[in-house]
Order: structure tokens, then sequence, then C-alpha cells
């Protein structure tokens, strides 16, 4: 039996049949709103949960910005890069009155400083102490009190200036219009390289290639030499093996008898690569010489007593205090290199570090001094020495042994 239906349900029920087809062609605003499943604190009372989440997650936030201090590195072979992991290492106290160093990649050199003078977020960085001087002859105006809001907490160690070339090249004099890296733009590498390339008059193709693309083009024999600024031994050096047909250039009389190098000298520190360093590279018994330039930790200078500068200064303490630490031979051999009273010209010292050298440098000639005036002035012992007296006779004692130290390094 069939069921008939009049016409005005038919024309209803091919309504609603059409809206149906026509519903999921709607814009999502246009549906009807899906159920919203809440998370599970939003199902407690806001009243009582809202205000301690939020005052939990600001307190945990305060707390690790305020323990939290940047090293701005080169690259990741860079001996700048150890260096920052092993005072991680040492340093780090992760706790809400403690202290976190964070190393940070950056590209080195001239970019490094520009960085702690510029970029929000790094407070210290490792460059060459040259790195001042270059940026004010770049631009006198900018950099002109550069001195001033970056400071130096202390050397670190020597970088030793690495020419890594073909086998058919003997010399750096070979050199001469073929194609060199000098690493990346603006690198300690490629600052240097290209200022003891000008001193030299040693005219070359230059590219910037980062160490493992330099290396691999050095390897398939598209660049002639490569050049890296860097703490010996050099992580990305030591996975040079002589079957790739590389080896290492001497900078020294010997290797450039036609030039003078006495400048050269003055300006960098004569250095030797040694087989130790790199076994693979140089036969044992013999070394390489080149020169070198020191690595300083440096900071910027935050108002005194700002929260910025109480960080770096409490860092300092920590640092300083834990030195002994780095020379347990778990570290980069290069930590025998760090002078923590090392003057370095031309730069100011962030007060930080010279308050801790003082405080302890006294804590250590005290004792001293007491036993110097029990021993040479046994009378004065006996009849006591006023307080006013005995600062005044310590402060001479310390110029007498200054005065020493300066005619025995002098050779007087």
């Amino acid at each position: 039996m069939r069921m008939s239906v009049s016409s005005s349900t038919a024309r209803l029920l091919s309504a609603i049949f059409c809206l149906t087809l026509a519903l999921p062609l709607l814009p999502v605003s246009a549906q009807a709103p899906k159920t919203t499943v809440l998370r599970y604190e939003e199902k407690m009372p806001v009243s009582a949960q809202t205000p301690k989440a939020l005052l939990r997650y600001e307190e945990k936030k305060k707390q690790a910005n305020d323990i939290a201090v940047s090293i701005m590195v080169s690259g990741l072979t860079c001996t700048c890069a150890r260096f920052a992991e092993d005072i991680r290492n040492v340093v780090n106290e992760l706790q809400p009155d403690g202290i976190r160093v964070l190393p940070v990649l950056g590209v080195g050199g001239l970019q490094n400083l520009n960085d702690v003078l510029f970029l929000k977020g790094v407070d210290m960085a490792v460059v060459d102490e040259d790195n001042l001087t270059l940026l004010k002859q770049r631009d006198p105006l900018l950099y002109a009190n550069i001195e001033q809001s970056v400071q130096y907490i202390t050397k670190l160690y020597n970088s030793e200036f690495h020419v890594l070339a073909r086998n058919d090249i003997k010399s750096l004099d070979d050199l001469r219009g073929k194609k060199v890296s000098f690493n990346l733009k603006d690198s300690q590498s490629d600052v240097s390289a290209d200022i003891i390339f000008r001193m030299l008059k040693i005219d070359v193709e230059r590219v910037n290639y980062d160490n493992d693309e330099a290396i691999k083009q050095l390897q398939d024999g598209q660049i002639s030499a490569m050049i890296i600024l860097s703490g010996a031994p050099q992580a990305a050096v030591v996975r040079v093996k002589k079957e790739d047909g590389i080896h290492l250039l001497s900078l020294d009389e010997r290797s450039l008898p036609k030039h003078d190098l006495h400048p050269l000298f003055a300006k960098y520190l004569p250095v030797e690569l040694t087989h130790q360093q790199y076994p693979d590279l140089i036969p044992e018994g013999t070394s390489v010489s080149t020169v070198g330039s020191r690595s300083l930790l440096v900071t910027y200078a935050w108002p005194e007593y700002s929260s910025r500068y109480n960080r770096i200064a409490k860092f300092v303490r920590e640092f300083f205090g834990k030195i002994d630490q780095f020379h347990d031979g778990s570290r980069h051999p290069k930590w025998e290199e760090i002078s923590l009273v090392a003057e370095i010209p031309g730069w100011i010292r962030f007060k930080p570090a010279v308050d801790w050298l003082v405080e302890h440098q006294n804590a250590a000639l005290k004792p001293a001094f007491a036993q110097f005036v029990q021993n040479y002035a046994p009378s004065m012992a006996q009849k006591g020495i006023s307080e006013k007296d005995r600062e005044m006779l310590f402060v001479k004692f310390q110029q007498f042994l200054q005065s020493q130290t300066t005619s025995s390094a002098t050779g007087r």
C-alpha cells in the first residue's frame, strides 16, 4: 500500500531535506557551539585556586631569573664553549638563592663584544683583548666610552693562531692570491686573520666559512687554507688527520725569512703548538711556532647594586672562590693558563672582581705579616702595636712586597 502525502507536507519535507544537506557547508561560526571541556584547575573554586596558582607561577619565574647569568661564546668546537661548560658544571647551584650559568652560542670576537653591549639577556662573553681597540677604530663616536660599559672579569687562557693548509702550501707566503677561509664574519679568527695578513702584506682571496664547512672545503681542495684562532687543543682541528692531506703552517722567522716579524710579536704572543695537542698533525718531539692572544671573560657594567649587577657580582664570588676546582685534571687543560690577577691594558676591571682580589690578597698577606712582625720585629710585637700603627705598617709591608715582585719581574 502506498502512502500518500499532501503537497504542502511534501514541500515541507523537501525544505527540511535541502536544509540538512546545506548545513555542513555553513561557516563554523554559524554552527551550534561545541561543549567546552574545562581544564582540571578550572573545575576548582576560582576564588581558592587562581590567586594561589598565579602567585606560585610568579614566584617560580622570579626565582629562575634571579639566579641566571649568561655567557656568550663562539661555536661548539671553540675552547671558550668548553670553558663555559666547565664554569657551568662547577659554579651551578640550582636552588632559589643559588646561581645558574647559561652558555649561549654566538659568533665570537667583535660580535660577542657587540652583543654584550647591545643585546638583551647577554650578561657576559668570551672575547679577545684587542677587541676593544678594534671597535673604537671602526667607529670612534659609537664606541668612544666602551670601556666604561664593558669591563673584564679575568683573563681566561691564550688563544693560538691556527693555519690549516693543503700539503702543497709550504708557508704563509704560498697563500698569495689563494682562497683562504677566515672563519665567520667578525669572529675572532676573522678579525685577527685580517690584522695578521695585512701586517705581513700577504693578499689572499678571503672567504668566510664556519669550521666544519671550511674543513670540508679544504679536504675537497676548494680552498687552500683556513684560519682558527682558539685555545689549543681546538676540537675541530683535533678531528683533522694527516691522511686528509692537511698540515699546520708555522708563523715564525724561519718560515717567513723575508718578513720583519717584530711588529707582529710586539702585538701578539709567540706560542707553540705541540704534538701533545695535535698528535696526528705534529710529529712527536717537534712543534709549530705561531702567535696568540689573551682571551678574556667580560661583562656588561650594570649600575652598581642593581639586580643584574648583584647577580654578576655573586657569580664572580662563586667562580673565583672555586677556582681550584678547575685544576683537578677533569677540566680543559687550558685552565692552567687562567690568571685572576692579570692586568689587561686598555680595559677596566669589573669592581666585584677587584674587591674579591683585594679581600683575598689581604686575607693571605695578613698571617704572613703577623709572622713577619713576630720574626723580624719581636720587640714591637712584645710591646704591642696600636691598630693604627699596625695598619700603616701593613700598607708599607704590601708596598715592599710589590716592589720585590716588580724588581724580580724586571731582573733588577
